[in-house]
């Protein structure tokens, strides 16, 4: 196969050659997705259906009946995929040079994509079948579960590999359209590709209908993932309606506490921070049926605005939209937790940049960026050290300009990706010690973050809490691996990532969070496509309690 992808400066040489190259591409990239498509399904059927049929047959621990149930037909679509359609397209990439076409081949095998109509249409009975027995067996459930664990799996569930097939066809759909895009009228694959695209387009119809019901199951099972998936939410029936952040007034002190309502169609899951360290996640404190359930604007806190009641057979809750500032003492945050300060994104020094606390929002600021006063309602309304922008909201106008230091007028940084926030969004997130090899430093404690919306880079913070990072490490073209002999390290559960002339040494506290790290750090370096990974160790917040980072302090 002499036909390579071109560098970009050669692709404009030739318009003709430009549009073989470009045709070319997009049929090397069905080849690849399809072989990687055909690994889930092989995941599915000789993984999670064989295993869970050779339970029920040497041990009937559940029926043989359930598991076809859930699996459907995917031993006929994964073996179509296996032995017909992606031997098919890898002999055609190999000989292109001599006939560079696809349409052929996916216009005689595109009927055989009508046995996807069986498994979409059992999807919901499938998904309700597993959320069932997941719960009825726990024989069924250490499968899955033990399943799951394997590398193989992404750390994604069952339920997530079993959308595959599902959207299989609609790419096939996308790819074909983007292929008859570039292909000349008057290629000799064109009509071929052209009856092959209103093939798949008709079995894709079924298919697009289902993925909008699927929409709603991929909601339900990021919240699955948030619970830790110890809540059982993952089914058909549910609907997930809002969900988010609101603050829980205290009963025994009137404290204001951070807490995160799920709202279902049928059931409110109140739930509580159970996760700092390696992503946040969240533990359910009490469920309240949508039946029966009231919401009263009028509650016992008359003096506290925004405040609503909500009440059901199991309990009541005083909850708060959001903060009143000065009105409440705030739940000020640790200073132990903040390296830099919250407003200038400056290091703090003992001397010179000391930390101070508004007094209105409870952030950790420098004195400059607290060097305003307005009077709090909560103090019998004297005057306190506020932040800038408590200063604003609560006297309505903003400081004269005069009176602003040149670090509240700079622009933003690059690095100004609050550490909390991403951590509350992200790949993966833990305290590592590192070093930089040839800096001359020593070891140094740093909280790591690969968030969601940047999965390919490397933010380290000084602290958990601090709005900007020290640095950040594009992943990309890296590799992962333990250290050697030479690299004389005296650190349990060490690791390296190398680049050219730019190595990293890091160091985790156990050996999970070195496994986790370098297994996210490799895909990351190979620019695969990331997920969100499970906690390491949980630690519970009890209502009132802030958790408390594990390690040594930075």
């Amino acid at each position: 196969m002499a036909l390579q992808p071109l560098p970009k400066a050669e692709r404009q040489d030739s318009t003709e050659l430009s549009v073989q190259q470009r045709v070319f591409n997009i049929a090397n990239e069905l080849l690849h997705t399809e072989k990687a498509y055909v690994s889930r399904l092989h995941l599915l059927d000789q993984v999670f259906c064989a295993q869970l049929m050779e339970e029920a047959r040497a041990r009937s621990s559940f029926p043989c009946e359930m598991v076809m149930g859930i699996f459907s037909n995917i031993c006929s679509i994964y073996c179509f995929h296996q032995q017909f359609l992606l031997p098919a397209l890898e002999k055609r990439m190999e000989e292109w040079d001599l006939n560079p076409r696809i349409g052929d081949i996916l216009q005689k095998l595109a009927p055989f994509l009508k046995m996807y109509g069986e498994y979409v249409k059992n999807f919901d009975r499938a998904m309700e079948l597993v959320n069932t027995w997941m719960q009825r067996s726990s024989q069924f459930k250490a499968i899955i579960h033990n399943i799951q664990k394997e590398e193989m799996c992404g750390n994604l569930t069952l339920q997530h590999h079993m959308l595959e097939p599902v959207q299989r066809i609609p790419r096939y759909e996308l790819l074909l359209k983007d292929y008859l895009h570039r292909l000349p009228e008057d290629a000799d694959d064109f009509k071929d590709a052209q009856k092959s695209l209103e093939l798949i387009a008709t079995a894709a119809e079924h298919s697009n209908a289902a993925i909008r019901k699927m929409e709603r199951m991929r909601k339900l099972l990021k919240v699955y993932e948030l619970l830790g998936g110890e809540e059982d939410i993952v089914n058909p029936t549910n609907e997930l309606i809002k969900e988010g952040h609101i603050l829980k007034l205290s009963a025994k002190n009137g404290t204001s506490q951070d807490r995160y309502l799920i709202l279902f169609n049928d059931r409110l899951l109140y739930c509580v921070p159970k996760l700092r360290l390696i992503g946040q996640k969240f533990g359910v404190r009490a469920r309240i049926d949508v039946d029966g359930m009231e919401v009263q604007h009028e509650t016992s806190s008359m003096n506290v605005p925004r405040t609503f009641l909500v009440s059901g057979k199991q309990r009541s809750l005083e909850l708060q939209n959001c903060t009143e500032l000065g009105k409440r003492a705030p739940t000020p945050i640790r200073e132990k937790e903040v390296t830099l300060c919250m407003k200038c994104q400056e290091p703090f020094n003992s001397i010179t940049k000391r930390r101070h606390h508004c007094k209105a929002c409870g952030h950790v600021v420098c004195g400059k960026c607290s060097e305003f006063r307005a009077r709090l309602l909560y103090d019998n309304n004297r005057a306190n050290r506020v932040c800038i922008d408590c200063y604003t909201m609560l006297v309505g106008v903003p400081p004269s300009p005069a009176s602003l230091s040149n670090s509240t007028q700079r622009r933003r940084s690059i690095l100004e990706k609050q550490a909390s926030v991403a951590a509350e969004n992200s790949v993966l997130c833990s305290f590592l010690h590192h070093v930089e090899k040839g800096s001359g430093r020593g070891w140094q404690k740093a909280w790591f973050v690969i968030p969601d919306s940047e999965p390919l880079v490397l933010y380290i913070y000084g602290a958990p809490q601090d709005v900007k990072a020290q640095r950040s490490i594009p992943l990309i073209g890296f590799e992962v691996s333990l250290p050697e002999s030479s690299d004389r390290l005296e650190r349990r559960n060490a690791f390296k990532m190398s680049q050219s002339h730019l190595t990293v040494y890091f160091s985790a506290d156990c050996e999970e969070l070195q496994r986790r790290w370098m297994e996210v750090l490799s895909r990351a370096g190979r620019g695969e496509e990331l997920q969100s990974n499970g906690p390491i160790s949980e630690a519970l917040e009890e209502e009132g309690e802030e958790p408390v980072p594990t390690g040594e302090n930075t």
